[in-house]
């Protein structure tokens, strides 16, 4: 891999691609500049493993992923973004096997699901509650959920006909999710999972 250093420039999404600045460092390309990811909230890390034993009742260990997947998405200028959770499904697993880098590129089909777990601060809710999910509905995904542990409730937005439809869950309600129907799901389930 070429190893490239960040410029003022804007990076395209193949620059991006060949980045290496030889760190531990993780990034999200937004608009063509390099955003440094982080550390996540303790919390979010306990609610993301719950979701993600959950997920694996259901799918193949292969289709699940755990903030270890990037994918494309569209904006003004060349966009990532790595979710807490995203279950892909067969065509796409098929597609990332053997890849040099776990990357969802614009060419492959859309995850099946994915989950954002927001992180506290008004600027964290926007970029999820907004960016992403105009971002993610470009990509045609079939589900988001937006976890928001300080509004206590999960957010389900469901891809109809061209646009989300939303519908919020709190406290004890069964959230009612096309991809999850074999198991039963609350938010206090989801929210209590680092007690």
């Amino acid at each position: 891999m070429t190893m490239m250093q960040p410029t003022k420039n804007r990076m395209t999404f193949e620059e991006y691609l060949n980045y290496a600045d030889e760190t531990d460092n993780r990034y999200e390309l937004v608009d063509g500049e390099l955003i440094e990811m982080p550390p996540e909230n303790p919390n979010n890390c306990l609610f993301a493993r719950f979701l993600f034993l959950q997920f694996l009742q259901v799918f193949p260990l292969s289709w699940v992923c755990m903030k270890d997947t990037e994918i494309e998405v569209t904006g003004r200028r060349a966009k990532t973004r790595y979710p807490d959770l995203m279950v892909l499904g067969e065509e796409l697993a098929m597609a990332l096997q053997g890849a040099s880098r776990s990357t969802i590129t614009r060419d492959m089909p859309p995850p099946l699901l994915v989950v954002e777990i927001v992180s506290p601060g008004k600027t964290n809710e926007d970029r999820d509650y907004r960016y992403k999910r105009s971002e993610y509905a470009a990509r045609g995904i079939a589900e988001y959920w937006i976890v928001n542990p300080e509004r206590q409730d999960v957010m389900i937005l469901k891809w109809v006909d061209g646009l989300y439809e939303e519908t919020v869950y709190t406290g004890s309600q069964a959230i009612e999710s096309e991809m999850m129907r074999e198991i039963t799901l609350t938010p206090n389930q989801i929210l209590t999972a680092s007690k």
